[in-house]
């Protein structure tokens, strides 16, 4: 595994406006957010409600900070893969 301590390409590759394809990523990213509001209510027995005693920028900030590391790791995976 090799360990890196340096920003990768990644971070500031150049991206090109997107072609047009097929498929509608919006009702896709809809019905994952449903279902997760489902399983979200299965687990606690309510959704998500506003002042229900957690602090929603600790938990975002949170959920954020597993999100980079998630990021990096599939980043990382892809390049050992092209190597």
């Amino acid at each position: 595994m090799k360990y890196y301590n340096k920003p990768s390409v990644y971070a500031t590759e150049y991206e090109p406006p997107p072609k047009p394809s097929t498929g509608d990523l919006w009702k896709e990213v809809i019905a994952d957010m449903e279902a997760r509001r489902d399983m979200g209510v299965a687990k606690y027995g309510t959704p998500l409600q506003t002042f229900n005693g957690r602090d929603p920028l600790i938990d975002a900030y949170q959920e954020a900070l597993d999100l980079a590391v998630y990021l990096k790791q599939a980043i990382m995976e892809r390049q050992e893969d092209e190597s």
